[in-house]
Formats: C-alpha cells, structure tokens, sequence
C-alpha cells in the first residue's frame, strides 16, 4: 500500500506539484524503495511485479537528472533512454513520463515498429530530451544516421526479462554499448533470469538492488479460480463471465482465437475488442484506448498483452485459453490486482485439460477454487459482477465489432464488486 510523500524522499516540489495534479500523492513500496537511491544518481536495479508503479520509479529520476544537468537538446541526440519490449508498453510509458517532462519544458518521443517511420525522424531532427523505444525500431533509425546516442544522460530497461523472452537482449547490448559508460542506468525486472543477469553485470555500476515483492508468486489480494465446463458450454460460460459492468481482460492463446471471440462476444450484447499481432499499430492502439477508457468494457487478447499494457481498474482476467506454462499464467494474471487493489482470475478449463491445469497451477505455486459448472451457475454471476447478463447467445455476425464513442466509467462497478468480494 502507499506510504510516505515524494517530497520526503527528496522528488522536487515541481514534480511533486504534477504527480498530485494527476492524483499521485504517496508512493508506493517500490518507489519508495528506490527514488532515493536514483535520485541521488546511482545505477539500480528495481524488482517488482507487473502493476508495482515501476514506470513513475524510474519517470521520477529521469526528469529530474535531466532538469539538473543544464545540458542542451540537439537534433538526432536524445539526452535519455527508456527501452521497452512493445509498442504499446513504449506509448503508455511515454505518457507518464510526458506528463512530468512536459510541465518543465522537456520534451519525448515514441519511437516503435507498425507505424511510419517520417514523424519519428522530423521529432528527433528537432531535438528530443526523453526518447521511450522499441529496441528494433531504434536500431533502424540508428543504421540510417537519424539517431546518435552518445548523449545519453539517463538509460532505463523496463521489463528486462520480458525483453531477454522476446528475445531482444542481442538488441539491446547493441543500444547499451552505444551509450556512455559513464550515464546513469536504470534497470526493472520481475525476475532476474540468466539474460537480465548477464545485462546488470555487463552495464550497471555497483547497482543498488532494491525487490518489493516476491516476482515468482501472486499478489496475496487476487482470488484464482479455475471453471471446470464441457466444451460445448465453454463460450456461453465465457460470455456470462465477462458479462459484468467491470473491466475484463479475456486471453486466447491464437491470435485467430483472440479475433473469433471478440466477435462473437459483440454479436451476443457484450462488446468487445481484440488486442493481437495481426492487427496495424493504429488499430491496436484505437481497441486499447476503447477499453482504457471504458467504452469498451472487455479486451480479448493475445500474449502480446501480458506484460504489454498498464490499464487501471481491471477487476477480472479469463484465461479463456490457459497458457502454455506458468509464468505467462502469471504475467497474464498480473493485468489484476495492480497498485494495490484487488482482482479476480479464471480459468476456464476443459475435461481434457484437468490434468495440464493441475500442473500450471502447482508450478505457479497457486492453489485456486475449483468450480464444475454450467451456464447460468450462480458462481458466473458472483464472480461476473453486477448486470452479467445470462441469455442465449445471438447468431455471430462477420461484421467487425462497432467502434464505441461515448466513454462509460467503469472504475465504481469494479470497485463495487471488489467490496462484494472482500464481503464474503
């Protein structure tokens, strides 16, 4: 839970001034743990869990070593670096760091794959203090003499080991040994794995390490269930549970699965998106801005959007498909529970994944309730929330999924239905 203020350990009053204009007052454990550290100027090395409130951690130290150093921007030479596994991590990391820049005159800038390259060349022409990138993208732009970072004050690696699982750490030794060796670095992971090892050892400098919590487990405030149905309920069981007024996030494990669902989850009354690789980057990001923002209520996804988006107030994560092995159960189930606030996640599962179930859940060091059900189960509805609707599914249309335009909040459903939860 938070605790404490930022000004206490030592954030400047201009940057205290706009975390509080966001809402931001006190921090929590893992900002606690490192600010004081970063802000002084040492290399660390932060641990914690997706949904710690690693990105203002690391925000934090940037803007103030850069507002400190004086040193002015040049075309093509960013003054600080934040690397991230995916584009949708880079531009939602962009945004909390724009919002501290931007109010002291510091300008950033997205640099990803999907989307023309032009805008990103003509922005670094015109200076940049803060570049957030996706390493590929980066490299590009490096090889065709649009960007030099010698300059580099400040270089953060968030997601660490998400980045060593996409197997982009070849990638990103080239961008590290391209900065200077004397800059700040700053580096969070959920794990430490062999490859994140092999980049604290190689680009740190006597790094202070700081872990909020235990990276391999749960948060204590999440409920795991696992939903024991035939397979020829799996869909309408599916459809109950997402059913509710909260924010829901649905993962397949195709992103064809991902695509089919959201469809027949529109045409059934409860509208959905889809969030996977065979979509363009405007399309992604327009579905994930609907759901951020609760005109879409529920988001069906592939992995891509395990460790890919930070989005508030999502009560409820289906593992419509479970995953392949238990650390994307983890990652997965991370999109709950975030900052402190509870959540609830589901398995659905069928007869003949009993067994691969048993083993996710030991190797996850889970324990969850199990439920054999059908539709229309009470439990759905417990689980589901307010207004799950539990009617027979329409015919699926072949038509895309309306795009939604008027936002609907959604937080105090979510938040009514984690009180329900704590009241049982």
């Amino acid at each position: 839970m938070p605790s404490g203020g930022f000004a206490a350990l030592g954030v400047p009053a201009p940057l205290v001034a706009a975390l509080a204009s966001r809402g931001i007052d006190a921090p929590f454990p893992i900002q606690s743990a490192t600010l004081p550290d970063s802000l002084a100027g040492r290399d660390v090395l932060g641990r914690g869990r997706t949904g710690s409130g690693k990105t203002v951690a690391f925000a934090l130290p940037t803007v103030t070593r850069l507002l400190g150093s004086g040193t002015a921007r040049q075309p093509g030479r960013p003054r600080a670096l934040v690397l991230v596994p995916t584009r949708e991590l880079a531009v939602q990391v962009n945004e909390t760091i724009d919002a501290l820049a931007r109010p002291a005159g510091l300008r950033t800038l997205v640099i990803v794959g999907g989307v023309g390259q032009n805008p990103q060349v003509q922005a670094l022409r015109q200076g940049i203090d803060v570049l957030v990138a996706t390493p590929g993208r980066l490299e590009d732009l490096i090889a065709q003499g649009h960007a030099r970072l010698d300059r580099v004050e400040v270089t953060v690696l968030d997601e660490a080991d998400h980045m060593a699982d996409l197997g982009f750490l070849p990638a990103v030794r080239r961008l590290m040994d391209a900065t200077p060796k004397d800059g700040q670095r700053l580096l969070f992971s959920a794990t430490l794995d062999a490859g994140v090892d092999v980049l604290v050892g190689r680009y740190l400098r006597s790094p202070v390490t700081h872990s909020v919590d235990s990276a391999a487990s749960a948060p204590p405030a999440m409920e795991h269930h696992v939903m024991n149905v035939a397979s020829d309920d799996k869909f309408t069981v599916v459809r109950e549970l997402v059913s509710g007024h909260g924010r829901t996030l649905a993962f397949t494990r195709t992103k064809h699965g991902a695509k089919k669902l959201a469809k027949q989850l529109t045409a059934s009354g409860v509208p959905a998106v889809d969030l996977h690789g065979n979509l363009s980057q405007a399309a992604r990001q327009r579905n994930l801005t609907a759901f951020s923002e609760g005109s879409v209520r529920v988001l069906v996804a592939t992995d891509i959007a395990a460790r890919g988006i930070h989005v508030d107030d999502v009560g409820l994560v289906v593992h419509v498909d479970p995953p392949a092995e238990h650390k994307a159960y983890l990652h997965r189930s991370g999109r709950t529970a975030r900052a402190g606030s509870d959540g609830v996640v589901v398995t659905v599962g069928t007869p003949d994944q009993r067994g691969d179930l048993r083993t996710l859940m030991r190797q996850a060091s889970i324990t969850p309730t199990q439920h054999s059900v059908a539709p229309g189960a009470h439990v759905i509805r417990e689980l589901a929330g307010p207004a799950a609707a539990f009617v027979a599914p329409a015919p699926v249309s072949t038509t895309p999924a309306p795009k939604a335009s008027r936002p609907a909040s959604t937080g105090g459903a979510s938040r009514s239905r984690a009180r329900g939860r704590r009241g049982r």
